[in-house]
């Protein structure tokens, strides 16, 4: 008896011992198996590939998509890994931009998070609303919904309190996936730039003879044609508010320009200065009625804090920067040494 339950016992431990083993082998190899899932590389092109979900696309239609592609040797792994993890149902649609150091488990998580690929668009400080709409009917990537480019049409679509979106938008980069709609672009380009203006309105030099905070952007636009120097344009803000101030005219080349449309050649000459336009500022009375393009954040904040100088006029150098004057006599001086042969400021 006593040697039946020893060789029990034996046999007992010896089961144990064997699965154990057997245990900690399969552990190995699954869990070699899950690493190797895991960090299992996507073979793409070294320049990186754009890779697409279309809605409704199931695991099995992407790994057969991705197999076909021959970016995984077989279309089980991908099922297999996502079974594991139980994702299969949350992949997203979306374009998803995968590169040589992209491995099966940060695809998996691209796809499931919706970290889709991002397109970016740039609207340059000094632009017009026409080549914004240039710009965003050049792309593709962009959803076109907006058909008539008109300005008015432009500030309804937006839900704008003005007439024209002229100058409307904030010069910035905005990042968009494929498809985004071009109105889309626009409403947060236009967010952007409420947030930028209210918050320079609330910081405004005090004494202004600006009504509106719509006033402010229009005399930032101006100063944003008129120069690139943000060293300048508070100086340049200055000078159009005293002129205001006193009852002068603005005398803006830059608004001359925009009223003449697509009839500016590139000189402005004795005629051009005055045709009376809505924007011809040598010929009307304090501010045009719109922007005349897309105003950065210093133009923005130069409108509402000028310097406190005391310059009426200023003369461009020709390399960029610009001679200021007190004086008629001066500014007229400055005029036929810098711009003997063009219209003055």
């Amino acid at each position: 008896m006593k040697n039946w339950i020893k060789n029990w016992s034996r046999h007992k431990w010896r089961r144990a011992y064997l699965g154990f083993v057997f245990l900690s082998v399969f552990t190995i190899a699954g869990y070699a198996t899950w690493a190797t899932l895991e960090n299992y590389l996507v073979k793409i092109g070294s320049t990186g590939e754009l890779f697409t979900v279309n809605r409704g696309d199931s695991v099995s239609t992407i790994s057969s998509k991705l197999t076909a592609q021959g970016k995984l040797p077989h279309s089980g792994i991908l099922k297999i890994y996502t079974k594991l993890l139980g994702v299969e149902k949350f992949i997203q649609e979306g374009e998803y931009l995968l590169t040589p150091q992209t491995t099966l488990s940060e695809l998996v998580n691209k796809m499931v998070t919706g970290d889709r690929h991002q397109y970016k668009i740039t609207l340059v400080e000094g632009w017009s609303l026409e080549q914004v709409m240039e710009e965003l009917r050049s792309r593709s990537t962009i959803d076109h919904q907006i058909e008539n480019y008109e300005s008015g049409q432009i500030a309804k679509l937006l839900g704008l309190n003005v007439d024209s979106a002229e100058g409307m938008l904030f010069p910035d980069t905005y990042f968009f996936t494929r498809n985004t709609s071009d109105l889309d672009i626009l409403k947060r380009a236009n967010l952007k730039l409420n947030e930028v203006l209210d918050n320079s309105w609330e910081k405004r030099a005090p004494g202004l003879p600006f009504k509106t905070s719509y006033e402010a952007l229009i005399l930032a636009s101006i100063i944003e044609k008129e120069s690139s120097l943000n060293t300048e344009r508070d100086i340049i803000s200055s000078v159009f508010l005293q002129r205001i101030n006193l009852g002068m005219r603005l005398q803006s080349d830059p608004t001359v320009i925009y009223g003449m449309g697509h009839r500016y050649e590139g000189n402005l000459t004795r005629e051009d200065l005055s045709e009376v336009t809505a924007y011809n500022t040598y010929r009307i009375d304090g501010l045009p009625p719109t922007p005349i393009s897309l105003a950065g954040k210093s133009s923005i904040e130069a409108s509402l804090n000028p310097s406190d100088s005391t310059f009426l006029y200023f003369v461009s150098r020709g390399d960029g920067t610009h001679y200021f004057s007190e004086t008629l006599s001066e500014h007229n001086n400055a005029v036929n040494l810098y711009q003997r042969d063009s219209g003055s400021n």
